[in-house]
């Protein structure tokens, strides 16, 4: 039987200390009260869960477009985290380490996880470089892509780690090979209630390989989640534990059955460049592992080309080493590089590639 939204499993405990559904709305006030801004969202939150709606009103990330309020039913939450525990194989009393700002989704979801699968679950503030105990096992984490950058060293006390936001860079990928923890990519967004696709992205490279010369894995959907794609090749989720409708995506894949795909990039983000449609995730993999600072692949007018391949870096200096693009091809080189100081971010460090280009006047 599915259990319900307004039950707490009974071996669900937060911070070492077991939570009835009422002791919980006192930890919830508490939090609010008296907690640091990060508890103060958590508290906030759980008295939205625990209040007698059944649906949560959470924002969108504004990755492409402004943050916009949209209502999440708090049942197909408690689909999503089931799915979660299925597929990760997860059990009451495993202890999960909950390192994300619970003002969004992803952050949200895993107190969410916590409370319906009976996970003893430890908080610890959301920064770049989560202060959490190593000697202490944990069978499941969430982290951001620079979370899990910046705790290499210490995340071997940690089973299973999921990696969301933002994608994994080359770097980061071959960086986590021989991790003992196992590590999945996700796919997912706020419509979706986090996550509904996953992909492991290390423990590859045994005879010593880099994570390009090794066939990385598709993304797998999750339990009852289907995909297929539109008329543009863009993404259709029918997911109906958590939407009573089909989503309709504007990322570009390909779908090589119901349950598994190749993301391929943004369709808003692919460069029609002389009729040669240019997908700029992909030339960004290529160079992840040649270039320190943070870019993006993007385009400029051109008469001729109609669109023209370009390369924008956060630096002070345009300079690169013209070599870094040897391996890309003829079309993939990019023809001009732009510099500017600092990418424009959503609040949960999503690089803003439209509002970025505005700065330097490269929008029509």
């Amino acid at each position: 039987m599915t259990p319900k939204y307004n039950k707490i499993h009974n071996k669900f405990k937060l911070n070492g200390l077991p939570y009835t559904y009422e002791d919980l709305m006192e930890v919830a006030y508490s939090f609010v009260k008296e907690g640091e801004v990060y508890e103060s969202h958590i508290g906030e939150f759980l008295l939205d869960w625990l209040d007698h709606n059944d649906f949560i009103v959470v924002n969108t990330s504004g990755s492409t477009g402004k943050p916009k309020p949209i209502s999440i039913n708090k049942q197909a939450m408690v689909n999503s985290a089931i799915a979660t525990g299925d597929f990760f194989n997860l059990k009451p009393g495993n202890k999960a380490l909950h390192c994300l700002p619970s003002n969004f989704i992803a952050g949200k979801m895993m107190l969410v996880r916590a409370m319906i699968l009976g996970l003893e679950l430890d908080l610890v503030a959301p920064t770049s470089q989560p202060d959490f105990n190593s000697k202490i096992h944990y069978d499941f984490c969430a982290m951001v892509p620079l979370q899990l950058q910046n705790s290499l060293d210490r995340c071997d006390c940690i089973k299973t780690i999921i990696v969301g936001g933002a994608s994994v860079s080359n770097v980061l990928k071959n960086k986590i090979q021989n991790l003992n923890s196992r590590v999945y990519e996700t796919y997912g967004m706020t419509e979706t209630v986090t996550h509904i696709a996953i992909k492991q992205i290390n423990n590859f490279n045994k005879k010593g390989n880099s994570v390009q010369s090794i066939e990385v894995p598709n993304f797998q959907t999750l339990p009852n989640v289907f995909v297929s794609q539109d008329e543009r090749g863009c993404l259709v989720i029918d997911a109906p534990r958590l939407s009573k409708t089909r989503i309709v995506t504007n990322d570009l894949v390909r779908c090589l059955s119901k349950n598994e795909f190749e993301w391929l990039g943004r369709y808003d983000n692919v460069i029609n460049s002389g009729g040669l449609k240019l997908f700029p995730e992909k030339i960004e993999a290529k160079l992840h592992n040649k270039i320190n600072n943070r870019f993006f692949i993007a385009s400029k007018a051109h008469k001729t080309l109609g669109e023209q391949l370009i390369l924008i870096l956060e630096n002070d200096s345009n300079t690169l080493d013209q070599s870094i693009f040897l391996d890309l091809d003829k079309f993939e080189k990019p023809k001009e590089i732009y510099a500017v100081e600092r990418f424009v971010e959503t609040p949960s460090g999503k690089i803003q590639r439209k509002k970025t280009l505005e700065l330097l006047d490269l929008l029509a």
